[in-house]
């Protein structure tokens, strides 16, 4: 185990770099993918998975990889970003983003991978390596999430909101308070009402409470959220709450460790993450013995946190001088 200082001095973050590649990628059911590649062609690759779940790839996410040294493939899942169709749950569970993945690595002619993933991205992570494991050379994940009831009963059945109680009640609001003891239920109800103006306002609502938690640094503002934005967001990330993840007990991350037992990690965890608390990070940790732990002091959930990036970078430049040693 190494608990690092997570000092913010460096790991300086690497100018963004625009895609040598872009794609718009049929993966079956309807559903097309943005994909883009970033870096060098003949780079160590190394995949992100973003989180939400409805979240999307961005520019910044390119930025802690050394673009002399990776081949970087980002993309949208099923209903974000600019995959098509937008904030749809047809045929999108954890399951079929599983299949989304293999078809890119095999479409884009990658043997194995490192993969890199943050919050969802993270659980992602873990699932697909799980699934195929001779496919993954190193797992780097941030803000671990394990898609168990508990941690959707900590974020919402009010376990954060005992830290926020202001921007918990305003998240409440919009829900009959004889729904409130399924607060994932009540929501989805309104996120798949038909009704468009009231499926935006509680997809605001919805984004808001998870946006204006995520920085250590907030001051409890928040966030309006465009409204296609939100709506993918929520909507996606709501479904896949409900049915947490569509894991049943045999699928369930923990119990399956000894499949990526050989396979070795880094988690990035901030101290004081408000939405995957740490001892999330910490059970994976001890049950994963090539795991290397790296919790940073003063950060929350966020990526953009100053030490959580720079412990970011750090981790990929360790890995962008051992090519070799990852048989990549």
């Amino acid at each position: 185990m190494n608990i690092a200082a997570g000092k913010n001095s460096a790991g300086t973050l690497y100018p963004g770099r625009e895609p040598f590649r872009r794609h718009m990628l049929e993966v079956g059911e309807g559903h097309t993918l943005y994909v883009e590649e970033v870096g060098r062609p003949d780079g160590i690759p190394v995949v992100v998975f973003h989180g939400g779940p409805g979240g999307g790839c961005s520019p910044a996410m390119r930025r802690f990889f050394d673009p002399d040294k990776y081949r970087v493939i980002l993309f949208d899942q099923r209903g974000c970003g600019r995959s098509r169709p937008h904030a749809t749950v047809k045929a999108n569970t954890t399951w079929h983003l599983l299949r989304d993945i293999e078809h890119i690595r095999v479409t884009l002619g990658i043997d194995r991978w490192i993969v890199f993933g943050g919050s969802w991205g993270a659980t992602l992570s873990l699932v697909y390596a799980q699934a195929h494991p001779s496919r993954v050379a190193w797992l780097v994940l941030r803000g671990v999430f394990l898609a168990t009831r508990a941690e959707l009963d900590w974020f919402y059945g009010g376990g954060a909101g005992q830290f926020w109680p202001d921007l918990w009640e305003r998240f409440l609001s919009p829900i009959p308070e004889d729904e409130r003891g399924d607060v994932i239920g009540a929501y989805h109800k309104r996120l798949f009402s038909g009704d468009r103006a009231m499926e935006v306002t509680h997809a605001k609502a919805w984004a808001a409470w998870e946006n204006a938690l995520a920085s250590i640094d907030n001051d409890g503002a928040l966030i309006d959220s465009p409204a296609d934005y939100a709506l993918a967001f929520a909507r996606i990330e709501n479904h896949y709450f409900k049915n947490l993840a569509f894991l049943d007990e045999s699928q369930q991350i923990l119990p399956n460790m000894l499949k990526i037992a050989h396979i070795p990690g880094t988690i990035v965890q901030g101290r004081h993450d408000m939405i995957c608390p740490p001892s999330s990070a910490w059970t994976l940790h001890k049950s994963w013995p090539t795991s290397d732990l790296r919790i940073v002091p003063k950060a929350g959930h966020a990526v953009s946190e100053p030490g959580i990036a720079a412990e970011l970078v750090r981790t990929m430049d360790k890995l962008g001088r051992q090519r070799e040693t990852l048989g990549l």
